[in-house]
């Protein structure tokens, strides 16, 4: 026999038809409009948790390997898309999460009028955006873009989940390290950093103008609080008599007796 000759062996009947069935299987189970029992297991994993729940806690849930839990929360993710119901499954951050469909917003808003988020002005979502794209950041470098203080920006933030202190600069007074949370990428319908729009020249210029608008208005609010103070008339003062005339008074009429 040559070397080059590879021996094949013939493969039996009853191991082609095992074979068949395996593919069979994995066919049913892509295209099968009804759960599996590995997809109902990670679906009550999702809605039981309702935070975000990571692939080592799914593996963990089904018993096995990285690659058969990322191919099962695939297809339920696959599966919950082409049925376009209310509930969708979205990976945020590496994590997957249930999450209510978009096009059921006007809906729940009829229902839920006072929503629990934040609401976030013009300055928060501007410094939420340095931090989003400059991320980790210090306040330092957010003053330094905005070209105002935003300690209480960043405070609020931080108490709204949408940003959190990271760690410290290796730098003189270690100042903070900031940088967006899981809750800013389920806010903001985002599955990952490396989603986020290209920050372009264009963009941080609109930031500062705006910036220097707001530092405009609040100089204004300022000296128009200022010209308000001294139009205010001041009180009145009354001048004391000097009693030291009475006695030169006394002593020139005595002279004059």
């Amino acid at each position: 026999m040559n070397n080059n000759e590879q021996l094949r062996l013939p493969i039996e009947d009853d191991e082609l038809d095992s074979i068949e069935k395996k593919l069979a299987m994995e066919i049913d189970k892509e295209f099968s409009d009804e759960l599996t029992m590995e997809e109902n297991t990670i679906e009550a994993l999702l809605f039981a948790k309702g935070n975000s729940v990571s692939l080592e806690e799914i593996k963990t849930a089904l018993d096995c390997g990285e690659r058969p839990a990322k191919k099962a929360i695939e297809r339920l993710m696959k599966k919950y898309e082409q049925r376009n119901g209310g509930i969708i499954i979205q990976m945020v951050a590496n994590h997957y999460q249930m999450t209510t469909n978009p096009a059921c917003f006007d809906g729940l808003i009829r229902v839920a009028k006072h929503p629990k988020k934040p609401v976030l002005t013009d300055i928060i979502m501007e410094t939420l955006a340095i931090i989003a794209y400059k991320q980790p950041v210090t306040k330092a470098e957010i003053e330094r873009v905005r070209g105002v203080s935003s300690d209480h920006a960043v405070n609020k933030l931080v108490e709204y989940g949408l940003a959190y202190e990271v760690g410290r600069l290796n730098a003189p007074g270690r100042p903070a390290l900031f940088a967006t949370t899981e809750e800013f990428l389920r806010r903001f319908g985002i599955s990952s950093l490396d989603n986020l729009p290209d920050l372009n020249p264009e963009m941080e210029d609109e930031i500062k103008k705006e910036v220097n608008e707001e530092v405009i208005d609040i100089m204004g609010a300022a000296e128009q609080k200022e010209s308000s103070d001294e139009e205010t008339p001041e009180s009145e003062v009354f001048e004391v008599p000097d009693d030291s005339g009475k006695e030169n008074d006394t002593e020139t009429l005595s002279e004059n007796e």
